[in-house]
């Protein structure tokens, strides 16, 4: 009785700690315009939670925290429906048949690191970008738009990130659109492909069932979110965040290359 006393304890303090780093997590990403996806689960992986449970718990915390900045974004006017459509296009059926992959635990980590990899570089070298409203708007061709959505859809749905982390550094190399069109652009890409996403994790079985221990995750960052999204609207710039959150990605990232390399 002792051992299983001791056991509910130190599982209920690991819980307040991860959902205090998920809380965190959401209000850093949420301020750029993204879901944090990449994040909770280079999180969860630290935390030992039962990997196959991993992505839709990210793409889940990903729903809950863009909602609020999609719908802020669009209700200020910072939109291009035109710009997102071939990306969606691409990407939401390759996000439910990659969600319904099955993939081992050690080919997971690894695809994982290199994602949280590139992803922080990405962010690192274009956080100027978000305060670089003079630039020449350059119109996509159709196709390469839909290519760059279902590549970005597939990885989405396999480890359960939104994709928008890697859709937005694209968005401002290709002079695609003005920084505030492109953030909120990067926020609606990550609200459908992890709707999408969830959607193929659901094919797979017991997932229902474990998700109902992580209810303070969703608490967490459906409450980081919201306060993300000030920060961003009366606080700190989008560059200064974008650089925190590259920062905090980089430092997960090389954490978990030393556990799988070394």
């Amino acid at each position: 009785v002792n051992k299983a006393i001791f056991t509910f304890i130190i599982n209920f303090i690991n819980m307040i700690i991860l959902s205090i780093l998920f809380f965190i997590t959401a209000i850093l990403y949420s301020s750029v315009g993204f879901g944090g996806g990449s994040t909770y689960l280079a999180l969860l992986l630290i935390w030992d939670i039962p990997y196959f449970i991993f992505p839709i718990i990210a793409l889940l915390c990903n729903i809950i925290v863009v909602s609020g900045n999609s719908f802020n974004y669009i209700r200020a006017g910072n939109h291009n429906f035109k710009l997102i459509l071939p990306f969606l296009i691409g990407s939401v059926p390759l996000a439910f048949f990659g969600g319904t992959l099955k993939i081992e635990k050690d080919i997971f980590e690894i695809l994982l690191f290199f994602v949280l990899s590139v992803a922080s570089i990405l962010l690192l070298i274009n956080n100027k970008s978000y305060e670089n409203n003079d630039l020449i708007i350059k119109k996509l061709n159709f196709l390469i738009s839909l290519l760059i959505g279902s590549v970005l859809g597939l990885i989405s749905g396999i480890v359960g990130i939104g994709g928008g982390i890697f859709l937005s550094p694209i968005l401002f190399l290709l002079k695609a659109e003005k920084p505030k069109i492109i953030v909120t652009t990067a926020s609606l890409f990550i609200l459908v492909n992890s709707i999408s996403g969830v959607f193929g994790q659901l094919t797979k079985e017991n997932i229902l069932t474990e998700i109902s221990n992580y209810i303070p995750l969703f608490i967490c960052v459906f409450l980081g979110g919201l306060l993300g999204n000030y920060l961003n609207l009366k606080i700190f710039t989008s560059r200064v965040l974008a650089i925190i959150t590259a920062l905090l990605v980089m430092f997960v990232s090389i954490r978990m290359g030393i556990r799988i390399f070394l």
